[in-house]
């Protein structure tokens, strides 16, 4: 290295000493922008700052409990606090309404307590297939909706509620399981005059307002077995209510408990209102009522099709006067005719 490019040391041959900070400051004569120094006579009348004597903390004894600190003030409460929610109880055999036996006889219903008849027998057959098929369902893992059947036809006057009414009768009277009969059809509500039951809010009701628990809204009968729920008020939401999320929760509260109770739903006309196909997804079986002299093949096409978010859709055949077998149900006891 050179003379020419080493660079000298401070201190060394003239060089500046001090801080690489101090020789910028003295090269640059950045010490003009300094501010003046303080007279003597000034820095004499400046307040000498106090020192601040923070005392120890005392040392504890052998036994001795630190002292508590002191508390602050606890935040004031809400004015009205948030209840806790009461614990849910599965629906109980409550107040029973009495089933008008008279008029289940007038209109050709099976009449609970009453003789072994046609219609009867006919529907001991249906039920026991579909009570078969709900047990299948639990053991794959379906949980509710094993337990829960719709029964829907395509149109109108096909014998839906009919069908709906006969099997919750004919399930209600086995002896380890119970039935709820749940009137769907929110624009045209049946199955409580077909009872003789009292109207009464229900299960839209439970769908539109949170606060509502559809369980105290279930109407107990005489009919050992045998519950119902009503439609509630109608509503031009119907189908919207359905598919919300609230739909799952309230339908699960109808079996919550209950291992041995099947629901059946009486829905609308699958092609004449949307409520049937919203229902479809809730429900383990649907069972479509084909009336003999009136259900045409395309229509029971498209109704199925629209229930296709139940995976398991059986027929019913309604109002046949013959059988190629020539079975005469009811008979037997003789009450056939």
């Amino acid at each position: 290295m050179t003379d020419q490019t080493r660079i000298p040391l401070p201190g060394e041959n003239g060089a500046a000493g001090g801080s690489s900070i101090e020789r910028a400051v003295e090269t640059f004569g950045l010490g003009r922008l300094a501010s003046p120094p303080v007279p003597a006579s000034l820095k004499a009348l400046a307040p000498k700052a106090e020192a601040v004597v923070v005392p120890p903390e005392p040392q504890l004894r052998e036994h001795e409990e630190a002292p508590l600190p002191v508390s602050q003030p606890a935040a004031a409460e809400p004015a009205n606090p948030a209840e806790p929610e009461p614990a849910r109880m599965p629906i109980r055999e409550g107040g029973s309404h009495p089933v008008d036996r008279e008029h289940l006889r007038q209109q050709g219903f099976i009449v609970p307590e009453g003789g072994v008849t046609e219609t009867l027998e006919e529907f001991r057959i249906v039920k026991r297939q579909l009570l078969l098929h709900c047990a299948d369902l639990k053991r794959q893992g379906a949980a509710g909706k094993a337990q829960r059947v719709l029964i829907c036809s395509p149109h109108p006057g096909e014998g839906k509620t009919y069908c709906a009414v006969n099997l919750a009768l004919a399930i209600a009277a086995e002896k380890e399981s119970e039935v709820l009969l749940v009137d769907a059809d929110f624009a045209k509500p049946s199955v409580l005059s077909a009872l003789g039951l009292p109207g009464g809010h229900g299960l839209m009701d439970a769908l539109a307002d949170p606060s509502i628990d559809v369980a105290d809204l279930v109407i107990g009968t005489d009919v050992p077995g045998l519950k119902v729920l009503p439609a509630g008020d109608a509503t031009n939401r119907d189908s919207e209510y359905l598919s919300s999320s609230r739909t799952a929760s309230v339908l699960d509260r109808l079996t919550e408990g209950a291992p041995h109770r099947i629901v059946i739903f009486d829905s609308p006309p699958a092609l004449a209102a949307s409520p049937a196909a919203e229902l479809a997804q809730y429900v383990g079986q649907a069972v479509v009522i084909c009336r003999a002299d009136r259900t045409g093949q395309q229509s029971l096409e498209d109704a199925i099709s629209l229930l296709s978010g139940c995976p398991n859709i059986q027929l019913l055949l309604n109002a046949a006067s013959f059988s190629p077998s020539g079975r005469r149900f009811g008979a037997y006891y003789g009450y056939g005719t």
